[in-house]
């Protein structure tokens, strides 16, 4: 099987010595509240809203605001050397069903992700298999019934070096036959799991709502066009 390709260098100079030293005293002597708030690490994929055939796997790394939003920076990995990649907000049903139209057409569902498997929250391989599921089954209980916004700031599927451009937005499938397999058995490899068993063991796991209709926009439009960012030049408010 096809193991996960090593996350190509960034461009920049390698780390000094003596920076690594100032980031251990830095570490030492500031605060990472928000930072030591993330408490829980899923492993998904995302594609551009644009483009279907751009799927990358996503590890978001999530902290709760209260218990109706999450708020989690995105990785292209869980190395040591991972890019920061982007950012998604998920909210519940109640929350999504009360913002404005004009708003909903960013927001995807999680209902699929949860109950196909697809989504899987990553444990250290020394835990047992019966306790990990468990864990997990609890947290897909919370997140089937979410929606999900999400940004990628550093499109690392096209090979760039940087993150070029504005940010993208992204979306999630919606059912088997729009997920690349391919990168889902990489994953699947690496962490000696199976998406297939996971939706055996997710069958118990029901929404408690219908999924809104005004949620994964790309979807639910017949004319084949979707949204998603460009840079336009706009008027500048001048402060005098």
């Amino acid at each position: 099987m096809t193991s996960a390709a090593p996350t190509p260098k960034v461009v920049g100079q390698e780390m000094k010595t003596g920076t690594k030293v100032l980031e251990t005293v830095i570490g030492a002597v500031q605060s990472f509240k928000p930072v030591l708030n993330i408490y829980e690490h899923a492993c998904g994929l995302h594609f551009y809203a644009h483009d279907m055939t751009r799927q990358v796997e996503a590890h978001h790394y999530c902290s709760h605001l209260n218990e109706e939003v999450r708020q989690c920076v995105i990785y292209d990995s869980d190395e040591e050397d991972a890019r920061l990649i982007g950012v998604e907000y998920i909210i519940s049903a109640k929350l999504f069903m009360a913002l404005p139209e004009d708003e909903k057409k960013f927001w995807h569902s999680h209902i699929y992700e949860v109950k196909s498997g697809l989504l899987t929250t990553p444990t250290s391989p020394v835990i047992p298999r019966t306790v990990a599921d468990q864990t997990e089954n609890k947290i897909m209980k919370d997140l089937i019934d979410t929606y999900g916004k999400t940004w990628h700031f550093w499109q690392v599927d096209r090979g760039d070096k940087l993150p070029y451009g504005p940010a993208q937005l992204m979306m999630a499938p919606l059912e088997d036959s729009q997920v690349d397999m391919g990168k889902v058995l990489v994953r699947d490899d690496k962490y000696k799991i199976s998406t297939v068993e996971k939706r055996k063991i997710r069958e118990d796991i029901q929404p408690k709502y219908k999924k809104e209709a005004d949620a994964d926009h790309w979807a639910a439009r017949e004319d084949g066009q979707v949204y998603q960012t460009e840079m336009i030049l706009v008027p500048q408010k001048k402060k005098y």
